[in-house]
């Protein structure tokens, strides 16, 4: 069962998603809270697999409480979903800078919207598709530092291929190598670079020119 937690300044809105998450029966609403403090607070105390995130909120908007929630090493289990009406490449950016795993729009389908939950409970991570190639180029347009000297050359040719969309078994297919061989050196990856999850491995790979120049319709999946 994927444990959501719920936060939205808007009661209506809250009151929508528990119905929409509660239709399915892999999904468990654990709690709600109306702004970013009581976000936070109730992350620390529920430990939700995914957290939904409102950005526009009093007291602590949603930016701030991603930034907190991926600060804390002990709510490294926690992924954020940010889920919100405005489509501005800068609270895109913000909110994957802050930590964030996902950016939905709120008005993605039902459907879309508990893949999405299940997507981040599965370690993937993902951008609203017409958000993500604007986005990715503004990265690429917005930095031009060549790429950390941490990683082996096979591990950077990784990162790239991560950055061009491709899933695991995709990568192992095209360096002929095992699955678990690519899973290990993307985990040394993230490890080495301190990235959170895959989103922010792409988008270290475009700012640092080891993706292509066509980026993908949607990040790319873990598996």
């Amino acid at each position: 069962m994927i444990r959501v937690l719920l936060v939205d300044d808007q009661a209506l809105v809250r009151e929508g998603l528990v119905s929409i998450v509660g239709r399915a029966p892999d999904l468990e609403v654990v709690g709600t809270a109306g702004d970013g403090v009581e976000g936070l607070a109730r992350t620390r105390a529920l430990r939700p697999d995914v957290v939904v995130m409102d950005v526009r909120m009093p007291r602590m908007d949603g930016i701030a409480a991603t930034r907190s929630i991926a600060e804390d090493p002990e709510l490294a289990d926690s992924r954020v979903l940010v889920l919100t009406t405005f489509d501005l490449d800068t609270q895109v950016m913000a909110a994957i800078r802050a930590g964030a795993s996902g950016y939905l729009l709120k008005d993605a389908s039902p459907e879309d919207f508990r893949s999405a939950i299940r997507s981040l409970a599965r370690g993937d991570a993902l951008i609203a598709p017409r958000a993500t190639r604007r986005l990715l180029e503004r990265f690429r347009a917005a930095h031009h530092a060549p790429h950390s000297q941490r990683l082996t050359p096979r591990e950077t040719e990784v990162l790239g291929l991560i950055g061009g969309g491709l899933t695991n078994p995709e990568i192992a297919a095209r360096l002929f190598v095992s699955t678990s061989t690519v899973k290990t050196h993307v985990n040394r990856i993230l490890g080495k670079l301190s990235l959170r999850d895959r989103v922010h491995a792409v988008i270290y790979a475009y700012e640092h020119g080891l993706a292509p120049p066509s980026p993908p319709c949607q990040l790319p999946r873990g598996g």
